[in-house]
């Protein structure tokens, strides 16, 4: 006997006829599952307590960088608003993945809606792009006030520090619209089954039943323009930046300067480097056990946020000065 399953394609089901030995009826075809991490199931409850540590993080201290420098007008500036930008980038990324994740580890809740995963996967990607944009901003802004500190107040103004927040933003967004609409072309037909624990662009197109060699291009395409670019105007900018450095006439404002540069790069490190270590183990990393893959796929979507209201709120003064005073002052 033989029964028709379906296949799930732009929203609506095709009918298409084969033996169930092999295959999955797909009792609801409108919707993926997601495994977690795969491999790790018996450990997901353990692993649930740092990545819900980390977010908790993420949230309170990005939270807080937003609320400092909204309360305080002294760090109304170029460098605090691009930290705003930041900050509210990594609660989007995080706050994208996270909870559905938690879902998953607690309550073994892993169908998610097939246009939620698209949604999800657009937001993940669109923002990772949007934060590289804002590096960038950041290493020109730190540029500036080290390498022609005279002329920064008059060359990064709040007009322009709005043109450039606004020009991330919309090349974020356009150029990671064609994913979820590539996505949502392609035939589903094989399984719903996404090993992963969200909705990663190419660990969703895999399962498509179709020559998908238009997505996979665009997204190596996206990644050179974006990332590439990217890093080779911040690794100009510090180049730059060094050499100013090293020209300072004492080695205690080398020192100092040096040291607030360091964060930033640190930062940039931290952020750049699991995504680099995910794109290409998704295209050339067939021999990575995928735990491990999942696992830092996880890693740059909870660590950097965490990490950076943390370092920014550690190695910023006139923030570190304004939490203290609104703890005094609420302690009093």
């Amino acid at each position: 006997m033989q029964v028709t399953p379906f296949c799930l394609r732009v929203g609506h089901l095709l009918p298409y006829s084969m033996s169930n030995s092999n295959t999955t009826d797909f009792t609801n075809p409108s919707t993926f599952i997601l495994l977690g991490i795969p491999g790790l199931e018996t450990a997901h409850v353990w692993i649930s307590i740092p990545f819900c540590t980390m977010y908790s993080i993420a949230v309170f201290g990005n939270f807080t960088i937003l609320f400092i420098v909204k309360m305080e007008p002294s760090l109304h500036g170029p460098m605090y608003y691009l930290l705003c930008m930041l900050a509210v980038s990594d609660l989007v990324l995080s706050t994208s993945t996270l909870p559905k994740m938690l879902s998953i580890f607690w309550f073994n809740s892993r169908e998610i809606d097939f246009s939620a995963c698209l949604t999800q996967m657009y937001f993940i990607h669109c923002f990772s792009a949007m934060e590289s944009g804002i590096f960038v901003a950041m290493a020109l802004d730190r540029y500036v006030a080290i390498c022609d500190p005279l002329r920064h107040s008059t060359i990064l103004t709040k007009p322009v520090v709005a043109k450039i927040g606004l020009a991330v933003v919309l090349r974020g967004g356009m150029l990671i619209l064609p994913y979820p609409i590539l996505a949502r072309w392609w035939p589903y037909c094989r399984t719903n089954i996404i090993p992963h624990s969200y909705c990663e662009h190419m660990a969703v197109v895999k399962l498509a039943c179709a020559d998908v060699h238009i997505s996979s291009y665009y997204s190596l395409s996206v990644a050179f323009l974006v990332m590439g670019l990217d890093v080779i105007f911040i690794a100009m900018s510090y180049i730059q930046i060094l050499r100013a450095i090293f020209n300072l006439p004492t080695k205690h404002a080398r020192l100092k300067t040096f040291g607030t540069c360091g964060s930033h790069l640190f930062v940039i490190l931290a952020s750049y480097i699991p995504v680099i270590f995910s794109f290409l183990t998704h295209r050339f990393g067939d021999n990575v056990a995928i735990h491990f893959h999942v696992l830092m796929a996880n890693v740059y979507l909870l660590v950097p946020p965490m990490l950076h209201p943390i370092i920014y709120g550690v190695r910023t003064k006139q923030i570190q000065d304004r939490l203290l005073w609104l703890l005094t002052h609420k302690g009093m």
